[in-house]
């Protein structure tokens, strides 16, 4: 079965490229708002840190419509410590859109999530953003593009992607960057054309793996995901499978069933193949758990998680001023807050160490911590941190460290300085090209600098 009002699309950029921002005008075309409501800008990006920060954390859901079909669009983090979300949610889409902007071309964090999607066998359409910039190179990034592409062994399918020319800002969309658009009609109809609609057998057993998780003091744990074969309803008993671990099997029931609708969930009775839906009602059920017919357990397999590369220690504030700053300040208060956290973000881990006052927490990276630490903090908890340690790992009887690869952007004559610095850190130079008149310049580092 092939459901030609559907189409599941995730957005790949790098940080501020202008994703969250053409979500935006995706949803006021797409008729999400009525005409004559007022949007904030970024209306995607609703946690105040990500607002502030002007970045996206978490993997987001919404839905827009055209010519009678529903668009799911899944904005994607765009950094690195944020990984670990976009290669679980590249797993609910049939195709990516590409967004990069059109002066600073393709980015590393573009280049780690498309070569995921590119491995999935995603179709990609390119979409150079921000074209209204005075100093874009349109010509020139849409070549960039094509020898990612090249680099990353695209197939020709997917090295035939079609380019669509935008401004964000300005709500508009071309095929020719040198013919301006008047909206985002030729984006919508590119959508449709190229991106495959989902498919998959209705009448077969249920199959569904869940990719994301939320968490609501209500109803508990929401799970997220897309339903790969069969059918679900709200009442039904399914099965809660994991693929490595077949042993382990429980059951449960649906307790409610949402869409994503523009911003809001919609209460649904029944959900199909290629849809995608959250459920409460589950205990226990953690992201990479399939829920299958309770008849025919077939669990799915899942993209392991990343590792954490970074660790801290969370303690209870025991300096003199202790109490003055939040409401929340015991190591019960502190346990239970990071253990809540675990319920939905997989990349973070939590250890008791030896005393009951401290905790040990490790994460993809320093903001990962970092954004943590201060949603507590705004929360009205109280604790101190210590200094970010980076983990090392033992393989093949070698200790190992976490690398990072580091890419400048700098006018040609402050290459000398930025390498001699980089020598400093242990960094190693992989790659230098011009771009117009600055130097692009390529370093492997280790992550404690």
């Amino acid at each position: 079965m092939i459901r030609n009002d559907l189409r599941n699309i995730a957005i790949i950029a790098h940080v501020d490229h202008g994703k969250t921002t053409l979500v935006d005008e995706m949803l006021k075309q797409g008729g999400v708002f009525r005409e004559n409501q007022e949007v904030a800008d970024r209306v995607m990006d609703n946690n105040d840190l990500e607002r502030e920060r002007g970045i996206t954390i978490l993997a987001k859901n919404t839905a827009a419509y055209y010519k009678d079909v529903k668009i799911n669009i899944i904005d994607t983090p765009g950094h690195a410590d944020f990984g670990g979300e976009v290669e679980r949610v590249l797993k609910m889409v049939d195709g990516v859109l590409l967004l990069v902007d059109a002066f600073e071309g393709p980015m590393p964090q573009t280049r780690f999530v498309l070569q995921k999607a590119l491995d999935l066998g995603h179709r990609v359409i390119v979409v150079v953003n921000k074209i209204d910039r005075p100093d874009a190179r349109t010509d020139e990034i849409a070549d960039e593009v094509l020898e990612l592409l090249l680099d990353l062994d695209a197939s020709e399918e997917q090295l035939d992607s079609p380019v669509v020319y935008c401004s964000g800002r300005d709500g508009t969309a071309s095929l020719s960057p040198y013919q301006p658009g008047k909206d985002l009609q030729p984006l919508f109809e590119t959508i449709l054309e190229y991106i495959p609609a989902p498919q998959g057998d209705e009448t077969a057993p249920l199959q569904m793996l869940v990719s994301s998780l939320d968490y609501n003091e209500y109803v508990g744990r929401i799970c997220i995901g897309r339903i790969d074969r069969g059918s679900m309803k709200v009442g039904q008993e399914v099965a809660i499978t994991d693929y490595y671990q077949k042993d382990k099997t429980t059951r449960g029931k649906i307790a409610t069933m949402f869409q994503f609708d523009g911003l809001k969930r919609v209460p649904v009775e029944e959900a199909k193949v290629g849809d995608i839906i959250s459920i409460s009602g589950l205990e226990n059920i953690t992201i990479g758990h399939t829920l299958t017919d309770v008849n025919c357990p077939e669990p799915l397999p899942f993209v392991r998680i990343s590792e954490p590369t970074v660790e801290m220690t969370f303690s209870v504030n025991d300096s003199p001023f202790a109490g003055k700053e939040g409401k929340f300040v015991t190591s019960r208060h502190l346990r239970d807050r990071l253990y809540k956290e675990l319920l939905k973000d997989v990349s973070l881990r939590v250890e008791d160490t030896d005393t009951t006052e401290a905790f040990k927490v490790s994460g993809r990276g320093e903001m990962h911590l970092s954004i943590l630490i201060e949603t507590m903090r705004r929360e009205g908890y109280e604790f101190q941190v210590s200094t970010p340690r980076v983990l090392f790992k033992e393989i093949g009887g070698k200790l190992h460290e976490p690398m990072e690869h580091l890419v400048v952007d700098v006018p040609e004559e402050s290459v000398g300085s930025v390498m001699e610095e980089m020598g400093r850190r242990k960094g190693e130079l992989i790659h230098m090209a011009p771009q117009g008149n600055r130097m692009r310049v390529e370093f492997s580092i280790p992550s404690r600098g």
